[in-house]
């Protein structure tokens, strides 16, 4: 009876001690698993997003020289007309992240600023210059940098950078909707994101 009950009690931790190690395979099986599904959406989500807009513009450009000490004034100025396509890009590709399978964490360490783009196509008019104060390369040359600021200023507050700005908060919500279905944390920064509410109001 002794031996039977003895056979029992080995039996019985064999089975455990298979049972434990089998489940503890599988945790590590469905971690992998998870990590790796993560990854692939980062790869995924790791692509170029591109916002395009269009603004069109009216310079005066203006420009005098005093000539024979400050006798004589002569002016140059022309009308500028500027119709500029504008693309605001995000290269998601070089994102940095860190990806914790022991505490089931993905930390998102640093998104990529905006690439702006600017194509200006220039049209000149009511050009007019004296002899001693001609058009000439430099210019054309400060007309192109002056538009290009001004330009700049615009885009920085218009509709296309804030369009630009959802469009990236949009790809990276992804994020946060495939952890928070694993049962994984996402952290921007050291900041763990608890709700995707608080997600679409991050300051990027």
């Amino acid at each position: 009876m002794r031996k039977i009950l003895i056979g029992v009690i080995v039996t019985l931790v064999i089975l455990f001690t298979f049972k434990y190690c089998g489940d503890k395979r599988e945790d590590r099986l469905v971690l992998k698993e998870n990590s790796a599904l993560i990854q692939e959406q980062i790869n995924n989500v790791g692509k170029l997003v591109v916002t395009e807009g269009h603004f069109s513009e009216v310079f005066s450009y203006k420009n005098s020289k005093a000539i024979f000490g400050d006798l004589i004034e002569v002016e140059k100025k022309a009308l500028v007309v500027v119709n500029a396509d504008v693309t605001i890009a995000y290269d998601l590709s070089k994102i940095e992240y860190n990806i914790d399978e022991s505490t089931k964490t993905l930390q998102i360490i640093s998104i990529p600023k905006e690439e702006i783009k600017i194509s200006p196509d220039f049209e000149y008019y009511d050009i007019q210059a004296d002899y001693l104060n001609p058009f000439e390369a430099k210019d054309y040359n400060e007309i192109k940098e002056k538009v290009k600021k001004s330009l700049m200023k615009k885009i920085e507050t218009s509709e296309i950078k804030s369009n630009a700005k959802n469009r990236l908060i949009s790809e990276l919500s992804k994020f946060y909707i495939l952890t928070n279905s694993l049962g994984w944390t996402l952290k921007y920064h050291e900041e763990p994101i608890s709700n995707i509410e608080e997600f679409m109001g991050l300051k990027l």
